[in-house]
């Protein structure tokens, strides 16, 4: 499992879906991509569509039990408040331990404390603050300016915090007072050794199409330069990638944020370009020899880390926990203002519409961690070890309010590992965030996966939200909990034109979303804290019905490929393999209710979930 890949990543930075550009050049020239379809491609063997089965109805009894939690919840999400939290928190580079990441634990924890959860006492609803060292000196800055200039003339600016909002790289020291005035070279590439032949950069400020870090480390680590201006973008935006737009490049305002490594001695900095700045301060260049002159005012922080945790108690089994987490760090909107938002008004309605009697009280409890996104999840699981014993799942809320007709994404449930996280299949394709290590000995199966997207379907059918679903890819808070045993799923959106970039702003959040996936994943928890014998039951056979359409057609398409391979009898062996994973998995996944029933069982009841997990133990699934 991919524990350390985190959303930080340059891998990820490096697949956005298409140009995040300014509103006047290629978004005004291009709609708006398509929502993907579940299935990208036709059948490489007819030509056809061969989508994937839709999930089965939920059984009435479930729908009947669920319906007014729905109902209520979906009353009570307050979509104009989550909006505002988003607008608030998405004007802060926040960071844990700086002042934006705590202003938005704290607004978040005083809108909890008016909804009625307190932070003294053993109440049904109760808040608190865990703190614990912060390892990312909690940095920020009010000023980061790159103008070019010129004796005798006014300074230029190309980049600023006012207008490009995230071009000064994490971890840039302050300039003196006034800011400093250095030559600006040139280096190309800047990453390898021969970029620098010839040049002496010492003192100087470089600009090189390599990432901010590897830049950073081959200008200022081994040649001396003061700083550091990166142009790099994702590949697929070069003039000759495949669908490249004719439009000029030089007039795209975008950058992707980024960093430079902590080194106090240096004390340097590093910046991003735009193409729009990158292609300013070149013809600068070509003008002749060329200085900037660069002002920066940052500050780090050593503040201990803040994860807000929020709990309504549990009626009978308190003691066991069913968990939602959203992470504060970063600096977009979406990524993640409508995360902490959904969680934030999610938990708010789902305590009111306990107060107010809609909702019954669940067993379990129901904890709400906003946090910073990993190391917080491991600080909690961590310093509150027999509560993390007794968690039994766990949803991961990370870009959960995007409007999709601007960004480009589209909701995705990315689910505990299945076999589709070990074998590609064109019928349930991988995001563009790319499959993670996942070996078929790892996977155990369980009913989470099934149980939340009929829940979603359900929350559907109330709007035009379209719900569609990935193998587990990792990268978020699901897989910490994932890592210590707890099935866990991710809630996102993906693939974003604006993901990890300067456009990511609140103009391009929905709160209708934000409230699709907050009723979604609060009736799914709810129910994970709730379900008595009967509902158990009712999602042994929803997830048997959905195993038993799954293995069908992965056995009717496996056989399709199979008899269209090079080598049939290999093919044939290997399509086996991936039925008889798939029955295993689901064999564990039915069996998995015994986890999920919050009651004492008889017999009975042991016997009945022998009985639906049967046809998946051995013969062909029908």
């Amino acid at each position: 499992m991919r524990s350390e890949r985190t959303r930080f990543c340059p891998q990820r930075i490096a697949i956005l879906a298409l140009a995040a550009l300014t509103g006047a050049s290629l978004a005004a020239q291009s709609p708006a991509p398509q929502v993907r379809p579940e299935l990208r491609e036709p059948s490489i063997v007819t030509g056809v569509p061969a989508f994937m089965p839709p999930p089965p109805p939920m059984p009435a009894a479930l729908a009947r039990r669920l319906d007014p939690v729905i109902d209520s919840i979906w009353a009570g999400f307050d979509m104009a408040a989550a909006q505002q939290h988003v607008e608030f928190i998405s004007q802060y580079w926040r960071l844990a331990g700086n002042a934006g990441y705590d202003a938005s634990i704290d607004r978040v924890r005083n809108r909890l404390r008016e909804s009625g959860f307190v932070e003294s006492g053993t109440g049904a609803a109760i808040l608190r603050i865990d703190t614990y060292p912060s390892g990312g000196r909690g940095w920020d800055h009010s000023v980061g300016t790159v103008a070019i200039a010129r004796q005798g003339q006014p300074d230029r600016v190309v980049l600023s915090r006012e207008r490009d909002r995230l071009a000064l790289c994490i971890n840039s020291f302050s300039t003196p007072a006034g800011g400093i005035v250095a030559l600006l070279v040139d280096v190309g590439r800047g990453d390898r050794e021969e970029d620098y032949a010839g040049k002496n950069v010492s003192g100087a400020v470089v600009l090189g199409d390599a990432d901010a870090g590897g830049l950073w480390r081959r200008a200022v680590v081994m040649h001396g330069a003061a700083g550091v201006i990166s142009t790099a973008l994702p590949g697929y935006l070069s003039a000759d990638a495949p669908g490249a737009r004719p439009t000029p490049r030089d007039t795209w305002n975008i950058l992707q944020w980024s960093s430079i490594t902590y080194d106090e001695a240096k004390k340097s900095f590093g910046f991003k370009a735009s193409p729009r700045a990158a292609a300013e301060l070149r013809r600068a260049l070509a003008e002749g020899p060329a200085s900037v002159h660069v002002t920066i005012a940052s500050t780090f922080s050593d503040a201990p880390a803040r994860t807000l945790v929020a709990e309504i108690r549990g009626a009978t089994l308190p003691d066991e926990r069913v968990v939602m987490a959203a992470h504060v760090q970063e600096p977009g909107a979406n990524d993640n203002a409508s995360g902490v938002a959904t969680l934030a008004e999610m938990a708010r309605a789902i305590h009111a519409g306990i107060r107010a009697g809609k909702i019954p009280a669940p067993a379990r409890t129901l904890t709400f961690l906003f946090l910073n996104e990993i190391s917080g999840s491991r600080q909690w699981l961590q310093d509150h070890p027999e509560d993390a014993k007794r968690v039994k799942y766990m949803q991961s809320m990370d870009m959960t309010g995007e409007d999709v007709t601007k960004t480009g994404g589209s909701f995705l449930i990315e689910r505990w590992p299945d076999p589709g996280a070990v074998w590609e299949r064109k019928w349930d394709p991988h995001s563009e965030w790319g499959r993670g290590n996942v070996r078929a000995s790892q996977l155990r199966g369980d009913l989470l996966n099934d149980l939340h997207r009929a829940v979603c379907e359900r929350v559907a059918g109330k709007s035009r939200w379209v719900v569609r679903s990935n193998p587990y890819e990792g990268g978020s808070d699901h897989t910490v909990f994932g890592m210590a045993g707890v099935p866990s799923l991710l809630n996102w959106h993906f693939t974003d034109r604006y993901y990890h970039t300067n456009l990511d702003t609140p103009d391009k959040t929905s709160p209708a979303e934000m409230r699709n996936v907050g009723v979604a994943v609060a009736a799914t928890s709810w129910l994970l804290a709730s379900a008595d014998a009967a509902a158990s039951l009712s999602v042994a056979e929803l997830v048997a019905a959905t195993g038993t359409a799954r293995i069908t057609f992965e056995r009717t398409e496996g056989a399709k490929l199979a008899d269209a391979d090079a080598d049939p009898a290999a093919a044939r062996t290997r399509e086996a393999e991936i039925v008889a994973a798939w029955r295993k998995w689901y064999s564990e996944a039915v069996a998995s209710v015994a986890r999920l029933v919050t009651v004492p069982v008889d017999d009975g009841f042991r016997a009945s979930v022998v009985r639906v997990g049967a046809p998946f133990e051995a013969g062909p699934a029908r």
